[in-house]
């Protein structure tokens, strides 16, 4: 057996070392695992370009995947190749991209968004008043700290969002 990290841990170990998120890793290696049991068991490096397109593909036409779904798969496989294997992929050439819904964003009314946050009380009432006032996504709502908010400033911050990025967002002074 030889000493050499199997590729999993290589991909892990690279991914720290570029501070990667976890949510980010762990949607990589599973990307990472279904094209390998897409090929047969084949190791990455011995496909490219073609297999990486074949797979894709296979994801659109077979399984119906969003179109942000098979770009995550894509950056996934490209990380892979040029990140740990250290190599380019090559080109992709004819892949059968998922299609993205050509729809426009529902937006609420002012009188709409105060009927739904009249039938809310209590801490349901403020996170909604705080995602909607600030813009804060549900995951920094959920992980807000009284010591984030400053009252005096009315300003709220937001302690590693997304890409682990703090930042400063307003407080509605209707909360």
């Amino acid at each position: 057996m030889s000493g050499e990290p199997k590729l999993l841990d290589r991909v892990r170990a690279v991914m720290r070392q570029k501070h990667y998120s976890m949510r980010t890793e762990e949607s990589y290696i599973s990307w990472i695992k279904r094209f390998v049991y897409f090929h047969h068991l084949r190791h990455p490096e011995e496909m490219g370009a073609q297999e990486i397109t074949a797979f894709l593909s296979a994801l659109a036409t077979e399984q119906n995947v969003s179109a942000s779904t098979q770009n995550q798969a894509l950056c996934a496989l490209v990380f892979l190749y040029k990140q740990v294997l250290e190599r380019e992929p090559g080109e992709f050439e004819n892949i059968i991209r998922a299609q993205r819904p050509k729809r426009l964003p529902v937006v609420l009314t002012r009188d709409e968004v105060k009927q739904v946050l009249e039938k809310l009380s209590g801490v349901h009432w403020l996170m909604a008043m705080l995602l909607y006032g600030s813009g804060l996504r549900l995951r920094e709502c959920l992980q807000l700290r009284v010591k984030d908010v400053d009252f005096g400033y009315l300003q709220i911050t937001v302690r590693d969002g997304k890409g682990e990025k703090d930042r400063r967002t307003m407080l509605p002074k209707s909360v």
